[in-house]
């Protein structure tokens, strides 16, 4: 059985010596957690709640900054997996993390 619950953040970031992104510009990020568990005691995986408070913490460390403040390459592959990173401290589940950058765009990680 899987949860799913998005959220959002907006940040700005740019990649170093590279043509087109090398120069500060932002983007609405979509992330989607996506955990895989059985229902405890017959009732629920987690509580939605419980799971949204746990990603709004993580993003919250990259809503409305410079990503370059805290990644050196800041990447979309780069933004998923420090993502990944920090939600697999929070979770006891497999996990799978998908992060879009804008519209049309997306990287995805999972232990799958």
């Amino acid at each position: 059985m899987r949860l799913g619950v998005v959220e959002y953040f907006d940040s700005a970031h740019y990649l170093p010596q590279h043509d087109s992104c090398g120069r500060m510009h932002g983007h609405t990020y979509k992330v989607e957690v996506v955990i895989e568990g059985e229902k405890k005691e017959g009732k629920m995986i987690m509580d939605f709640h419980d799971v949204k408070m746990k990603v709004r913490t993580v993003i919250a460390e990259l809503d409305h900054r410079s990503i370059n403040e805290i990644l050196d390459y800041p990447s979309a592959e780069n933004i998923t997996e420090y993502i990944f990173r920090k939600l697999k401290e929070e979770f006891d589940y497999p996990l799978r993390v998908r992060v879009w950058e804008g519209k049309g765009k997306w990287i995805e990680i999972s232990e799958h």
